[in-house]
Formats: C-alpha cells, sequence, structure tokens
C-alpha cells in the first residue's frame, strides 16, 4: 500500500471523490502543512495555523497509479485559486500535493508542468509542491461526511457536482 497527502479545498469534497475509486482502500481527512501539533478544526478555520486541509489517501498502487489520482486531483478542483475553492476562502483552503517520496514529487512537478505547457488551465497553477511531514486526522464527525450528510445545502451544491465531474470523466477509474 502506498499514501498519497492532497490538500484541494475543503477535505468533505477531496474525501467523497477519492474513496469513490478502485484502488484506493483507505480514505482519512485531516490537517497538514501547518505549524501547530494536534491542530483542531475550529483552530485551523481561523487560517492561522498554517494547515491545509487535506485527505491521506492509502492506495493499492496495483489498481491504481498516482498518476491517475493526480489527473482526478487536478480535474476535481481548481488548481488555479490561491488560498480558494469555490466560497471557501483561506489558506486552509490552498491547493497542495504533500509528496511522500521523490518519486511522488518528480511525477507531479512533471504534470504541473504538462499542464503549463499545453495551457490547460487559463490561470497559472498554484499547487504547492510540499515534502509530507505529518498529518493530524480531523475530529471524527468529519469522516465520510458527505455519504452522510449528502442532504445538506453545502454538499449538494458544492459535492455533488463534483461527484458528477468524477463519473463523467473517470467511469472507469471508479468502485
Amino acid at each position: 500500500m502506498e499514501k498519497a497527502i492532497f490538500a484541494g479545498g475543503c477535505f468533505w469534497c477531496s474525501e467523497a471523490i477519492f474513496q469513490r475509486l478502485k484502488g484506493v482502500e483507505k480514505i482519512v481527512p485531516g490537517y497538514t502543512g501547518g505549524t501547530i501539533k494536534n491542530p483542531a478544526y475550529r483552530e485551523v478555520c481561523t487560517g492561522r495555523t498554517g494547515h491545509a486541509e487535506g485527505i491521506e489517501i492509502t492506495y493499492n498502487e496495483a489498481e491504481v497509479s498516482f498518476i491517475t489520482l493526480l489527473e482526478i486531483f487536478f480535474a476535481t478542483h481548481d488548481p488555479t485559486t490561491l488560498n480558494r475553492q469555490g466560497a471557501d476562502v483561506g489558506t486552509q483552503y490552498r491547493s497542495g500535493i504533500f509528496y511522500t517520496s521523490e518519486e511522488q514529487k518528480e511525477l507531479a512537478e512533471d504534470f504541473i508542468k504538462k499542464l503549463t505547457d499545453t495551457n490547460f488551465f487559463n490561470e497559472p497553477i498554484v499547487t504547492e509542491i510540499t515534502p509530507f511531514e505529518v498529518f493530524y486526522y480531523a475530529e471524527e464527525d468529519h469522516l465520510d461526511y458527505y455519504n452522510q450528510n449528502s442532504e445538506q445545502q453545502y454538499c449538494d451544491f458544492t459535492i455533488t457536482p463534483k461527484i458528477a465531474k468524477l463519473k463523467k470523466l473517470f467511469s472507469d477509474k471508479l468502485k
């Protein structure tokens, strides 16, 4: 099993997307890239801890590659908006890849270069590529959030369209 750590805005969105993929064994929402130990949601939401809301993906590389994870990551959030995803604003919603190996770093850099060289996005990509240090698990009420709360307005307006896009673009990669 391999691990990938991504930050692509609200971790409820990212968790809902990646838990639907073949080869993904476990998804945990949490906090990474900040300066304080054991942050709580209420602290991260202030934007003063330096942490991003992220997900830790445990996946079987024989079933899903890191490149496929990158493709889905970049297709399901806006990597060109600094510290923002839709209505969610602050450093905690930044776009980031927290690599766990030099290979992940190189693959992420090459992927971003290809997107940039082909002008895939109209604006420059601001996704940070940072060495992974520590991941703090989010509180239990954030786990499997979309699946338990899909009727809530935020989920319906923000996450459901992302899942529809995932199904349209990557139907062959879904469980």
